[in-house]
């Protein structure tokens, strides 16, 4: 039995189509939107690494390999990218300077990140989607959605505005394309942006010549290098709130999907948990980085309303042979800033309105104080990055947004109905 079925004729697309993940455009698209998946998590699963002391081909590799995994365990119904979380990079700085952390005990508490996340997932897939509407009704998922998504902002606008140029010519490209073209133009309206931004730079000489030369210098094979994890108690407490972050984005990614392509996908969260906590544990057992469901890649979906999970596993392939290919991966390094700054913008902000989205079609009520007080204050402590420090442990914005949105939230609810209910007995 094929693991997809194609969409129609496998080439064209009428405006309003979208494609789910059990379907497959043509090949030659199918590899179209799996390069277009790739530019959306290649920086931020590359510099991760390098700004926490791991050999960034490791961290490609077993992004790659997490990201097949996640989708063989998800059976092909949720499709995702698991990229390297940039949510861990201030708290595995601080247990490095404060706690004397090796880079074997960081990955050790990499490791425990996923297996807890793992745990959470049987939990949930055992007691039913009850336990997540519970845990995670419409409010507080379409607030994590909207987070993640604004989250991304201040660091986009920076890239943006170090090469303003190609940036403007990528975004004005996708912007267009998004809303000029038809069909299949439109699906690939990102792919399109960065490849004229890309050759905007070139030819304005804006393309990094260290880069540049980075490439020829890099050889064509070479095996990625492997770190052993050492289960040591002083990184632990310094990652362990990174459990909630990583649950947030996994949850964030099957709800925001869910909504984007009209399918109620509650019933893969556990699975979505399991598959995401094994890629993670994997990632740390191998020498990588901790993994979760990428934003850019969501929004990349969510722009070119096509879910495939070929296109995933497209770009999962693609990147475990990037890590055997240091040559290739240095050709995709030398997309300039401003041109990812550029296509990311659009992408950014269109999964920050899915979040808006669910919402709006859940009818969350605006005028409960409840709902204004913790969804504001957690969406502005996590857009401003919010970042500060308990003894030697520090938190940044996303941290406490989505405590703010996932554990606050719920006792204030809890307590403002005992009240409610106090008063009108």
């Amino acid at each position: 039995m094929a693991l997809w079925t194609v969409h129609g004729n496998g080439r064209q697309l009428v405006d309003d189509a979208v494609v789910g993940s059990g379907e497959r455009l043509s090949w030659p698209l199918t590899f179209g939107f799996g390069f277009q998946h790739l530019i959306a998590m290649f920086g931020t699963t590359t510099l991760v690494p390098l700004l926490t002391g791991f050999p960034a081909s490791t961290t490609l590799l077993l992004s790659g390999l997490g990201t097949l995994l996640f989708l063989l365990v998800t059976r092909n119904r949720v499709p995702a990218y698991l990229g390297a979380s940039a949510a861990f990079v201030v708290p595995m700085g601080a247990a490095v300077d404060h706690g004397g952390a090796t880079p074997g005990a960081l990955l050790g508490a990499i490791m425990i990140v996923g297996l807890v996340v793992f745990t959470f997932g049987v939990a949930v897939k055992a007691l039913g989607v009850r336990l997540l509407e519970s845990a995670m009704p419409p409010v507080v998922t379409g607030g994590i959605v909207l987070l993640i998504g604004l989250s991304l902002a201040p660091q986009t606008v920076r890239s943006f505005s170090v090469q303003p140029v190609p940036a403007v010519i990528t975004l004005a490209v996708v912007v267009l394309a998004t809303v000029l073209s038809r069909g299949m133009l439109r699906r690939l309206a990102v792919l399109l942006g960065v490849l004229a931004g890309w050759t905007c730079a070139a030819l304005l000489g804006q393309v990094d010549p260290a880069r540049l030369d980075a490439v020829a210098r890099a050889p064509w094979f070479g095996a990625p290098e492997f770190v052993t994890p050492q289960m040591h108690l002083s990184a632990v407490p310094f990652v362990a709130p990174m459990v909630l972050v990583v649950l947030a984005e996994l949850v964030g990614n099957v709800k925001a999907v869910g909504a984007m392509s009209g399918r109620n996908l509650d019933g893969q969260v556990g699975d979505a948990l399991i598959g995401g906590g094994l890629a993670t544990a994997l990632s740390g057992a191998g020498g990588g980085s901790a993994l979760s469901s990428s934003a850019p890649n969501v929004g990349v979906m969510a722009a070119a309303r096509v879910y495939s999970t070929a296109a995933c596993m497209i770009a999962a392939v693609a990147a475990v042979v990037l890590a055997f290919c240091p040559k290739l991966g240095a050709l995709l390094g030398t997309i300039p800033v401003g041109v990812l700054g550029g296509a990311l913008l659009v992408v950014v902000g269109v999964l920050a309105l899915v979040g808006v989205r669910i919402w709006s079609e859940a009818g969350v009520d605006f005028a409960d104080p409840v709902n204004l007080a913790v969804l504001g204050t957690a969406l502005v402590a996590g857009v401003g990055d919010l970042t500060l420090s308990l003894g030697a442990l520090r938190f940044t914005g996303l941290v406490w947004g989505s405590v703010g949105i996932v554990l606050v939230y719920p006792v204030l609810r809890s307590l403002a109905d005992a009240v409610s209910a106090r008063r009108d007995a």
